[in-house]
């Protein structure tokens, strides 16, 4: 019998503990009276002696856990499973959401903060553990703005001081291209357009690291620059009933979203195959164009980095090559001076063009501060230093000079009453 305690209904003392779902429960043997039962723990004084405490004074108090944080971890767990991570994957991010939760600047922080947080730690979690994710994905996916993403991404990176390696662009590659539903043929896609996944993504992934070498994708979205590769890498396959199709419906036939700046990117990666192609003795007499250009598009990655050095030079040593110019241009006078055949001069082959991000090659524009609107009406006062950068003879200044003794001696003669 715990306590000496008796039962209320049939005063026997045979009482007896019993565990029911792992609590401890108080239970009359004689009559099956119920006398306590929810013990929380075994911590305080009164537990012990199997007395009910409040939950406020209970050990659980602490270990409290806000319905927000539960909503948040909940989320976590949805997303990771949305996007089939695996579940080493999905505990990482939820330990991660719950060290940032802690934190003060986290915890009082406004509502859309606090569901941006959950995209950043799955975000950070496939970073870690090198699995291609893009951040546009993930705003996609929680309905989260882009820059509060970002600004709350690089806030609990410094934060929690994880290391967070950057994004591998090949994997990237293969990930996006994969989602392509150009490599089956259906009732969506004709006969024509359906492509080998390998050939497609090797292609792909030449082109990006074409546009990689000559800036493209530096300070960029990866999408809309692989979007336009794969567009020209699936065009340069089979270019004969390929080239009349555009990039919206190629991304319409893949099943995928247009991205906005994928035109733009586009276009300068056909401006750099163009300038690849001016280099090559069998395609200069062609003329080609930016639609043409696409049929040698396996030419021009074969022969890749002898082209681009070619077509683009370099802005660091452009100096010293101009310097080893003029020495060479000085040697050539002397010796034409010297020789007595009258020799044609040859023309200067022209220059290629700086290997510069499109940034530098095409610089915003600034606008221009209006200008301040200055009103003279001639009734201004002018200074004494003013008036006299205007006075020329000495004679003016005299004057001056009288007139101004004279102001200073009516003032100090006091007035008459």
């Amino acid at each position: 019998m715990p306590g000496g305690r008796r039962c209320p209904d049939c005063d026997s003392t045979e009482l007896v503990e019993d565990s029911h779902y792992s609590q401890s429960q108080l239970v009359c043997s004689d009559c099956g009276c119920v006398i306590t039962e929810g013990v929380l723990t075994t911590t305080f004084a009164d537990e012990g002696n199997l007395r009910e405490v409040a939950y406020s004074r209970s050990t659980g108090e602490n270990e409290q856990v806000s319905r927000s944080q539960q909503r948040g971890v909940r989320r976590v767990r949805d997303l990771c499973r949305v996007l089939r991570l695996p579940l080493t994957f999905e505990d990482t991010a939820v330990a991660y959401y719950q060290q940032a939760y802690r934190l003060s600047g986290i915890r009082a922080a406004r509502l859309q903060k606090k569901e941006v947080l959950v995209g950043c730690c799955v975000l950070i979690t496939c970073r870690q553990h090198n699995w291609p994710l893009t951040i546009a994905t993930i705003c996609t996916l929680i309905y989260a703005d882009l820059d509060v993403f970002s600004g709350t991404y690089i806030q609990i990176v410094k934060l929690l001081g994880l290391d967070v390696p950057s994004l591998c662009l090949a994997d990237l590659v293969k990930t996006y291209c994969s989602s392509f539903k150009l490599f089956q043929a259906s009732l969506s896609v004709p006969a024509k357009y359906v492509e080998d996944k390998e050939k497609m993504l090797s292609r792909t992934l030449q082109l990006v690291e074409l546009a990689n070498e000559t800036w493209l994708v530096t300070g960029r979205h990866p999408l809309p620059v692989i979007t336009a590769a794969a567009f020209l890498a699936w065009q340069s396959l089979q270019p004969s009933g390929r080239l009349t199709c555009s990039l919206a419906r190629f991304c319409k036939l893949a099943n995928v979203d247009l991205p906005y700046p994928a035109s733009s990117r586009l276009q300068e990666l056909l401006t750099v195959l163009l300038r690849m192609a001016e280099q090559l003795a069998w395609l200069q007499i062609l003329k080609l164009n930016k639609r043409s250009v696409v049929k040698h598009i396996g030419d021009l990655l074969q022969h890749r980095h002898t082209l681009v050095r070619k077509a683009f030079r370099d802005a660091a040593g452009e100096r010293e090559a101009y310097e080893r110019e003029l020495q060479g241009q000085r040697q050539g006078e002397e010796e034409v001076g010297n020789s007595s055949l009258d020799l044609p001069v040859r023309k200067r082959p022209p220059s290629p063009a700086l290997l510069l991000p499109p940034c530098m090659l095409k610089p915003p524009k600034q606008l221009r501060p209006a200008p301040a609107v200055c009103t003279v009406t001639g009734d201004e006062n002018i200074s004494d230093s003013e008036i006299e950068q205007y006075l020329r003879t000495p004679e003016e200044v005299r004057d001056f000079q009288r007139a101004q003794a004279a102001s200073q001696a009516a003032k100090s003669v006091p007035n008459p009453p």
